[in-house]
């Protein structure tokens, strides 16, 4: 039976601590096509400078696979477990994977940022300012988050506990 395109898909997988290039390696070896964003930073330490080639997403390789070549890539020792959604493997959409591979093109220095971005507009879901609507201004020192509710033109700044239950609203 030939192997198409149609019924492969890109798959997140979640590597073991550090071993992102490990997992490469025992894809390669599969012949499963993975993809594993990669970029080189110029590192100093106190008696030189190296540039080092770490991975984009920590933890993180996408492969390019029909059922069951994603359940033989969850057979390598250094592959934890397949990302889920709704209860099934999540399907990243090929423009997705496109799009990181253009971006990871350009010469520009990228950093990637884990939670909550400033800027974004919230409903808070609990506590005293339940039900308010504001924008995320500030993540403070990693205990607090500052949001500004808008009141007759005049911006009220409070702090939440980080824990606090909130959600981004769609803004079209």
């Amino acid at each position: 039976m030939e192997i198409t395109n149609s019924n492969r898909s890109w798959f997140a997988l979640y590597t073991k601590p550090r071993c992102e290039f490990k997992a490469a390696g025992e894809l390669e070896e599969l012949n499963i096509e993975f993809y594993l964003p990669s970029i080189t930073k110029l590192k100093q330490w106190s008696d030189r400078k190296k540039k080092v080639t770490e991975p984009l997403l920590r933890g993180y390789i996408f492969i390019f696979a029909d059922e069951k070549e994603r359940m033989f890539s969850l057979e390598c020792e250094s592959i934890v477990r397949c990302i889920f959604d709704h209860g099934r493997p999540a399907k990243i959409p090929d423009w997705q994977i496109n799009n990181l591979k253009l971006f990871l093109t350009g010469n520009s220095d990228v950093e990637v940022t884990e939670g909550i971005l400033t800027g974004k507009k919230i409903i808070i879901k609990d506590g005293s300012f339940e039900g308010v609507i504001g924008t995320i201004i500030e993540v403070k020192n990693e205990k607090s988050i500052a949001v500004s509710i808008d009141l007759l033109n005049r911006t009220v700044v409070a702090l939440l506990p980080k824990e606090s239950s909130f959600e981004l609203l769609k803004i079209e």
